[in-house]
């Protein structure tokens, strides 16, 4: 079985799949993170769907970021529960802005 790592450079090693990376960065981050948090864990996809009450094909939509439909915080926030961990979201001034980049996290837990 693949590592995260290995799964990630390979599929940015196509051309097709790096630009779109680039294209929706963020979202990918977070992607990232929840897979290396799952794998961290050594849980599969169908461990961490019986864990927030899901079917493993949902885990595999939401954590490949191909759904129709992005997960919803509480979604998110259960997924991050199943991992032992809990989900925070913040806002971020852009660069370029006026006035000091601050992070204010928004109440999740």
């Amino acid at each position: 079985m693949l590592t995260h790592e290995q799964l990630r450079a390979k599929a940015l090693g196509r051309a097709e799949v790096k630009s779109q990376y680039e294209e929706q960065g963020d979202e990918y981050a977070l992607l990232d993170e929840f897979l290396k948090a799952r794998s961290d864990q050594g849980l599969t996809q169908a461990q961490v769907a019986e864990r927030i009450g899901t079917t493993q094909s949902a885990v595999a939509r939401m954590e490949s970021g191909r759904g129709k439909h992005s997960p919803s915080l509480a979604t998110l926030s259960k997924y991050a529960e199943a991992l032992g961990c809990r989900l925070e979201v913040k806002l971020v001034r852009k660069r370029g802005r006026a006035g000091n980049s601050t992070e204010r996290p928004i109440g999740l837990a």
